[in-house]
């Protein structure tokens, strides 16, 4: 199954769980009042999200004549991929790391943070940006924010039906003697159910990324190398951020190299993306 059917596959999951919750809810009143309110919130955050999280790491813009390399790069990538180039910023931050936003290759933005430009050599920099030009290209800002309705909506659809089934109101004409214990199970196991489809849906754009990114530089084993270096390098050195933006970077920052948490990361293993580039590359 490619990325993209999985993606599509995944997002009716969610729209799935979503219309179940409405249902238990006893109709489509509170299923609407309760999307509409999670598409305002997430609207919101798809137009002001990029300038939040650039604010939130301190980023500032680099000019031409701060990093002439950087933007060169960006500009040959960006017109490979046949969009706009990106502005270019840089996050003060030794971590090695990068991450694309923007909510459309219009309005795109790819940061590096000052570490990664310390340990990556030019191929594996450039490796990098294509990544990030790649999360651009495939628009994974919109699929994520769209994500995030589905998945908002459903974790306030079964806040109200946790209520509801504890106080004994809500239910449809239809719903004599609704079981409130069944309700409760519902409310708690559907908002654990929707991050783990969020989960899923972040991996499988991770890959399509890294895929789109080696084709976009020529050089899929360039791109493995620098997730290696990444990869470890993010296990000893911390960031200093929010967990909530773990899904923008290249390499997730707050994981730390450790097996539980990353059971629950929005990366899919490093391991298995360095195989699948390497496999790209011929395996030579």
């Amino acid at each position: 199954m490619t990325s993209q059917i999985k993606t599509v596959v995944l997002l009716g999951l969610l729209t799935g769980l979503l219309m179940l919750l409405g249902g238990a809810m006893g109709g489509r009143a509170g299923l609407m009042i309760a999307f509409i309110i999670a598409m305002v919130m997430n609207v919101g955050s798809y137009w002001y999200s990029h300038k939040l999280v650039l604010s939130m790491y301190k980023a500032r813009e680099l000019s031409r004549g701060d990093a002439p390399h950087i933007h060169a790069v960006v500009e040959e990538l960006a017109a490979n991929a046949g969009i706009p180039k990106p502005k270019v910023y840089l996050v003060p931050q030794d971590q090695p790391n990068a991450f694309a936003t923007g909510r459309n290759p219009e309005n795109a933005v790819v940061a590096v943070t000052s570490g990664i430009v310390r340990i990556l050599d030019p191929e594996e920099l450039r490796g990098v940006i294509a990544h990030e030009i790649g999360h651009i290209v495939n628009r994974d800002i919109l699929i994520q924010t769209i994500a995030a309705v589905l998945g908002g909506a459903i974790v306030f659809l079964a806040n109200m039906l946790q209520w509801t089934a504890i106080f004994g109101i809500g239910g449809s004409d239809d719903d004599e003697g609704a079981n409130p214990i069944a309700a409760i199970a519902m409310a708690i196991l559907a908002p654990i159910a929707a991050t783990l489809i969020q989960m899923a849906i972040s991996r499988s754009r991770e890959y399509l990324a890294d895929e789109t990114g080696a084709k976009l530089s020529s050089k899929p084993k360039s791109l493995a190398s620098a997730l290696g270096k990444l990869s470890n390098a993010a296990a000893q050195v911390p960031m200093k951020g929010s967990p909530a933006t773990e899904n923008m970077f290249i390499v997730s920052p707050f994981s730390g190299g450790k097996q539980m948490a990353n059971l629950f990361s929005t990366h899919p293993p490093v391991e298995e993306r360095i195989r699948r580039l390497n496999q790209m590359a011929g395996g030579r």
